[in-house]
């Protein structure tokens, strides 16, 4: 006979039962709390007629059952309609007493009533008034036994083990409602609120002691402080930005607050306490999109997304959906990428379609690199907008695979433009990049060579067919390439970060604001455009690693300190990196319709030029000469001053088999 097993074993009679009863369905536990609240109107009605009349009342009598009778009518239609039956117990906590205070107001106003002018034959009328009252204090008590018996969870993180001490920076509605989500799980202990009102120092909300923040390190040790929750949700994030700052004297991990919608339905878990956003840490907010520029080249439209599957291509893909269009084609050459993005897709329609139909979504297989495919595609489908996003984008490996990078960068840009004003395409938009300004590498020169490819051909059909743009923005937080998660798995194995230069700057955007830009600028597009997206202040790559290291709780090892936790060791620039990004090859550029896009205003050369130079760059390509290659970019791309020596692999390995063969 086998064991049984499972989550039960080894856990006392009080601990199954509580296991039992929360997996038991919504109407169970429903009617099992109707039924409790039955038991204790019936119970009090006795004991207030006992209490006034000195004596046992007999629970069959008809006064007794008279006077129930009519309090149970009057309290469970009441309780009902308050709520009482709704809410979650083991979640609840100050909410639910104040709406059970209500509710038995409620009720004792219409029983007192009901006493006073109706009457029961054998009932004194003060029972009017002490029976809610009983019936208040017993209902109470029930719903806190329940939250403390049924809200502990059997096992967890913190069971059997030390809690950790937290304290909650923001004492309004989203900081209580953390406090009390958090009071149901062993393993946390809330000492109490951080808040800058200075109004509430000193005082307590829900028992908890609200301190002032003007020396939170000593009160972090005063009260062993490990964690500090964030819970300030509605702040800007330039005020978040102070917070984070201040928060990080005191050496202490922050986290922030989960979803407000996962804590008023009670689906908070402590996996849920993320790390802030590095997008806070920027202290920069964004700005809301223009709805008619993001609806004017997407809504009830065919679009084409080429790289589908990738940072940028994907997020384009979750943005242009939200704006209603006809049908989305999703162009990528992995397999994996654009599996993983249908489906992503295709679940958000299922849960945000709505009662109409909804976008078609069609994954498509294709490399922009081949005309054939990418020809029967817009044939088949005559998209009105294609945004192109597809491009091998990390700088050291377009270093080491030159050729390769040059074809799908510049060709497979132009195999794509060109297919579209064949195909009649109302609107391309390039999604392009910063590196392409005075580029130091092939992959920066890459994508200049496009931009003027596109700038070429929208001045060679003069303002017919299709109006190509193109939008340069910098880093994206959260993409492939990013630093910010390799930082935070260095932060986590506990070090060395392994930063290329301690003086090295870079523009950031988050990945849905950028996406959002993109959108919006393609539409401003009137042929040719540059457009140049606003990124803040650019950002020193060293400052960020320290404050991720600071924002862990934890100290940077250096020659000031050399005791600290985490060491940042500088490794040297990559191939083709370079210090410092620009946005701008020109000076002046003109403002639009959108705060935070410009217009840039940059040279290109003509088409028949452009045409005959790809035309020698094609050659050096199918023969794999890298020094040629780079040569050619750099006759095509004024700025452009390759660094250093061919580090392509295979240009590498091919001249160490010749002086092996010499």
């Amino acid at each position: 006979m086998s064991t049984r097993k499972g989550p039960e074993k080894g856990l006392g009679f009080r601990r199954r039962c509580a296991l039992r009863i929360v997996a038991l369905p919504r109407l169970a536990k429903s009617l099992l709390a109707l039924g409790m609240d039955a038991l204790l109107c019936a119970l009090t009605v006795w004991l207030a007629m006992s209490v006034r009349l000195e004596q046992w009342v007999p629970l069959h009598g008809r006064p007794y059952l008279s006077s129930a009778g009519t309090a149970l009518a009057l309290a469970l239609p009441i309780f009902a309609a308050f709520g009482l039956y709704r809410t979650i117990l083991r979640y609840g906590g100050s909410m639910v007493l104040r709406i059970t205070g209500r509710a038995c107001l409620a009720y004792g106003v219409l029983f007192c009533a009901v006493l006073a002018l109706v009457g029961v034959n054998g009932v004194p009328r003060s029972v009017g008034l002490t029976q809610p009252l009983l019936l208040w204090a017993a209902v109470s008590l029930s719903r806190v036994a329940a939250r403390r018996w049924l809200g502990r969870p059997a096992t967890g993180p913190g069971a059997g083990g030390e809690r950790a001490v937290t304290l909650i920076y923001g004492a309004g509605s989203a900081g209580q409602q953390l406090a009390q989500a958090l009071a149901v799980h062993p393993e946390w202990h809330v000492a109490g609120f951080l808040d800058d009102d200075r109004r509430l120092h000193g005082g307590t909300i829900n028992g908890l002691r609200v301190h002032g923040t003007h020396d939170m390190a000593a009160l972090v040790r005063r009260l062993n402080v490990s964690m500090v929750l964030l819970a300030v949700p509605s702040v800007p994030r330039k005020r978040r930005n102070e917070i984070l700052q201040a928060l990080v004297s005191a050496q202490v991990p922050v986290r922030t607050l989960p979803g407000l919608m996962d804590l008023a339905h009670g689906r908070i878990h402590t996996s849920d306490l993320r790390e802030p956003d590095i997008d806070d840490l920027l202290g920069r907010d964004a700005v809301a999109p223009q709805p008619e520029l993001l609806a004017r080249n997407t809504r009830g439209k065919v679009v084409l997304v080429t790289g589908a599957g990738g940072s940028i291509g994907s997020e384009l893909c979750r943005q242009i959906l939200r704006g209603e269009p006809q049908t989305v084609l999703l162009v990528e050459s992995s397999e994996y990428a654009l599996y993983a993005i249908h489906a992503e897709l295709q679940q958000w329609l299922a849960v945000h379609g709505g009662p109409g139909p909804g976008a078609r979504l069609v994954p498509l297989l294709a490399s922009v690199r081949e005309a054939p495919r990418m020809r029967e595609i817009m044939r088949a489908w005559r998209p009105q907008t294609v945004y192109h996003a597809a491009a091998y984008k990390h700088v050291p490996l377009v270093e080491h695979n030159v050729a390769e990078g040059v074809k799908n960068n510049i060709f497979g840009t132009l195999v794509t433009a060109q297919v579209a004003s064949e195909c009649g395409v109302d609107d391309f938009v390039l999604v392009s990049t910063d590196k392409a300004v005075r580029p130091t590498n092939v992959m920066g020169t890459s994508k200049r060579v496009a931009e003027m490819a596109l700038q070429a051909l929208a001045a060679h059909t003069d303002g017919f067919g299709t109006c190509f743009c193109m939008v340069r923005f910098g880093n994206v937080l959260g993409s492939s390439g990013s630093v910010v998660p390799l930082f935070r798995r260095q932060i986590r194995e506990g070090g060395p970060i392994t930063l290329t230069h301690d003086e090295m700057t870079r523009y950031f955007m988050t990945i849905p604001e950028a996406a959002q830009l993109v959108i919006q600028a393609g539409a401003m597009a009137s042929g040719g455009d540059v457009f140049v997206l606003d990124m803040g202040e650019p950002v020193r790559i060293g400052d960020l690693a320290r404050r991720m290291v600071e924002l862990s709780g934890l100290t940077v090892c250096d020659e000031h300190h050399p005791e600290g936790d985490i060491a940042i060791r500088v490794t040297g620039l990559r191939p083709g990196e370079k210090l410092y990004e620009e946005l701008l090859i020109g000076d002046d550029p003109l403002p639009t319709q959108h705060p935070r896009i410009m217009k840039a205003h940059e040279d290109f050369l003509s088409w028949e030029e452009l045409e005959r130079r790809l035309a020698r760059l094609e050659h050096a390509l199918a023969v794999n000469d890298v020094s040629r290659i780079r040569e050619l970019l750099r006759q095509m791309v004024h700025g452009y001053r390759p660094e250093g020596r061919v580090v392509d692999w295979v240009h590498e390995e091919q001249r160490l088999n010749g002086l092996r063969a010499a």
